[in-house]
């Protein structure tokens, strides 16, 4: 890995900021890469367009600006109409499918899933971001799970630590029973080629 650059966009109050703050937190520390985030909002605090832009590196990041994300993270409809067109044609997708109607092109790696129904589940909607981030690290791999876990554990507010944990552990079982077993199939059928 060279230099990936990521944008993750939803509207005020989902979380978009700390999401893009734990994983820079995850690779620059957990992970011994390099990091830098810059943050946008609307010109409501909650409610409008917020949008976070990662460049992680393995080395020294110089430039902090993204122009073409590999990583595209969507948690509302309104992010994914206003920066859709920037994802790169191989870039990844990763949405929240309940909220976010993508436009899916051909080839291009994309993954869905409900992680507001899934932080209601847990009782509070509001670590669905957390429940993203899950799912984030599962599908990207971009460093271990465990370092993401522990950059969770580190940046949320004290005393909300276990719903957090499992609420990422919940977008990662998501990804694992919706998306691993293909994946895993698709490894099984090519070994047996």
């Amino acid at each position: 890995m060279s230099r990936t650059e990521i944008r993750i966009t939803g509207f005020g109050g989902q979380g978009v900021v700390l999401s893009g703050y734990i994983i820079g937190r995850a690779c620059a520390i957990n992970a011994g890469q390099h990091a830098t985030m810059i943050q946008s909002f609307g010109p409501e605090a909650r409610g409008s367009a917020c949008s976070a832009m990662l460049t992680v590196s393995e080395t020294e990041v110089l430039y902090p600006y993204i122009s073409r994300p590999d990583i595209f993270v969507v948690m509302s409809g309104e992010g994914y109409d206003k920066y859709a067109d920037e994802l790169k044609d191989e870039g990844t997708l990763i949405y929240e499918k309940d909220l976010v109607h993508a436009t899916i092109k051909d080839g291009q790696p994309s993954f869905g899933v409900p992680s507001t129904r899934i932080a209601e589940s847990l009782g509070r909607s509001i670590v669905q971001n957390i429940v993203m981030l899950g799912f984030f690290a599962a599908v990207t791999q971009i460093v271990a799970r465990a370092e993401i876990r522990a950059a969770v554990k580190a940046s949320v507010p004290p005393g909300t630590e276990e719903l957090n944990l499992k609420a990422f552990d919940g977008g990662c079982a998501y990804f694992d029973e919706n998306y691993g077993k293909a994946a895993q199939a698709e490894q099984a059928a090519a070994v047996d080629a």
